[in-house]
């Protein structure tokens, strides 16, 4: 019961006051409308762009790939790019003289742009602009700016694997040219062309001049000089030749890791697929003219309550 009397009596306290609390709304809702207006808070034009992740994107970390589009778009040289292209600073009115200039300056570019992950891993980029047109022209930007820098990054990966693979290439090739050099060596001055085939055929024809007794004839001494010449060299060339047959199938697959390295460093691809691309929006977004007005109304009205409690307390003291 105490509280339904006080209750009563502060709206009994209010209604005595009435006039004077619908001249402070009514006051309110005039000066906010009033500084609410275009004339002294700018109105700002949003625009939204949604990118899904391409399959051209391979993992740095362990990461979702949507995570790692995310933190790069989200780059401080990203942001860099925007501002020059745009000259955000005119834009913002930030003197570049001023010590703290890109201190305001990322204050102010985080305000008006936001990158977030949705829920269906799309990245979505909101730009935030007086200029409905430049808002849009940000937006597009952001999202060739990322995938240049996307390119960036992959290329360094790739021309590393170049630099590795050629060096090997460099290695293997000049191997090969020593082992060939001296096979040619062992085939010009021992006339071993084939160890295997010649082993076999060289023994048949042993064989047979033994058993026709024919041992020193010109043929049989050939084939005894030949069946020598096998004997100490024909390990080491059946050791080079399989070597180098190693090699050249060696050679040949780095060399498509090289072709497919500079192929792929040099390609111009998109790794961000436009989900939803950006347009010039034709309704303003900021200020939210009656959100303003309700709390400067409401604000208003608080402070003006409490000045009259105060002035009543005041008299019965």
């Amino acid at each position: 019961m105490t509280n339904f009397f006080e209750n009563q009596n502060l709206l009994e306290l209010l209604w005595r006051w009435k006039k004077h609390l619908i001249v402070v709304g009514i006051a309110a809702v005039v000066i906010s409308s009033i500084f609410s207006s275009s004339t002294f808070i700018k109105p700002k034009f949003k625009s939204t762009a949604r990118i899904y992740p391409s399959n051209n994107i391979y993992s740095f970390s362990d990461e979702s790939e949507s995570e790692q589009l995310l933190e790069i778009i989200s780059s401080l040289d990203i942001k860099l790019q925007v501002m020059d292209a745009f000259n955000l600073g005119e834009v913002y009115q930030i003197s570049k003289n001023d010590p703290q200039y890109m201190t305001y300056m990322l204050a102010e570019f985080n305000d008006n742009v936001k990158f977030k992950k949705t829920e269906y891993e799309t990245i979505e980029i909101q730009v935030m602009d007086t200029d409905p047109q430049r808002a849009c022209t940000m937006c597009d930007s952001i999202i060739s700016f990322l995938d240049a820098k996307v390119r960036s990054m992959h290329r360094i990966k790739y021309m590393e694997n170049v630099r590795i693979a050629k060096t090997d290439i460099g290695i293997i090739t000049h191997q090969i040219d020593s082992a060939e050099e001296r096979l040619n060596i062992l085939r010009k001055d021992y006339k071993i062309l084939d160890y295997e085939s010649q082993a076999k055929e060289i023994t048949k024809g042993m064989v047979k001049v033994l058993s026709e007794q024919k041992k020193n004839t010109s043929g049989g001494k050939e084939l005894e000089q030949w069946m020598k010449n096998l004997s100490e060299k024909g390990g080491e060339y059946e050791y080079l030749d399989k070597q180098q047959k190693y090699r050249i199938v060696q050679l040949d697959s780095i060399s498509r890791v090289y072709n497919q390295s500079i192929s792929s460093a040099n390609k111009k691809i998109i790794y961000g697929e436009r989900v939803q691309n950006p347009i010039p929006s034709d309704k303003k977004s900021y200020p939210v003219r009656w959100l303003i007005v309700l709390i400067s109304t409401f604000a208003a009205l608080f402070a003006a309550i409490l000045l009259i409690l105060l002035l009543e307390n005041k008299k019965n003291i």
